[in-house]
């Protein structure tokens, strides 16, 4: 049964839904779309993403930005955002000796900022970063692995941006998801298997 927790971030209590699991792998922090437009840990995306992982056997924390629904704080432009992703960082690390990160949308931004210099998450997921609305150059000296699941006829960020982004960090591999759009409507279950396919590499 999920646990609903609060953790204590830099801008105040963090509302959270943590999966415990029995089996000694990586845990997983997921993090949600942009909250200003209406991004939440109950975001469908970010749900089916954790929800992938649980079913992996990993335990799996998801968690509201400063601002949203229960947490307290409020917006900070990404920057506290990432912060927040540092505490959470920390609340996981007390219960689990390896940790990765999944992202989606705006989530990958704040997610991958939070943890570039973080030797204690040791794999990144990226669904639909938003590589042509936020900086990630951050992340051009990244060493570990970073899987990348993006819709080819996304409406938000195009697809061929992600594809020139990803072709700059030889770390980084896209699995493409054809005729998905930036929520994956029509796609959902494709998108989770790309993104799973990646963690036998």
């Amino acid at each position: 049964m999920p646990q609903h927790d609060f953790i204590k971030g830099p801008a105040g209590n963090l509302q959270g839904i943590y999966r415990e699991s029995t089996l000694d792998i990586a845990a997983v922090l997921v993090c949600h779309p942009h909250p200003q437009y209406g991004g939440t840990m109950h975001n469908k995306v970010t749900y089916r993403i954790a929800k992938a992982f649980s079913d992996k056997g990993h335990a799996v924390m998801r968690f509201n930005f400063r601002g949203v629904d229960l947490s307290e704080g409020e917006w900070a432009d990404g920057v506290g955002e990432a912060e927040d992703v540092k505490a959470c960082i920390d609340w996981l690390a007390q219960r689990h000796s390896t940790i990765w990160l999944a992202g989606f949308s705006f989530g990958a931004y704040a997610g991958l900022r939070g943890v570039v210099d973080d030797e204690r998450v040791e794999r990144l997921f990226a669904v639909a970063p938003a590589v042509s609305l936020y900086d990630f150059s951050f992340l051009d000296n990244e060493r570990r692995s970073l899987t990348v699941v993006h819709g080819t006829e996304d409406e938000i960020v195009p697809y061929e941006q992600v594809q020139a982004w990803v072709h700059a960090h030889p770390v980084a591999r896209l699995y493409g998801i054809e005729g998905a759009g930036h929520f994956f409507p029509k796609h959902m279950d494709e998108m989770l298997a790309a993104l799973l396919s990646g963690i036998a590499d």
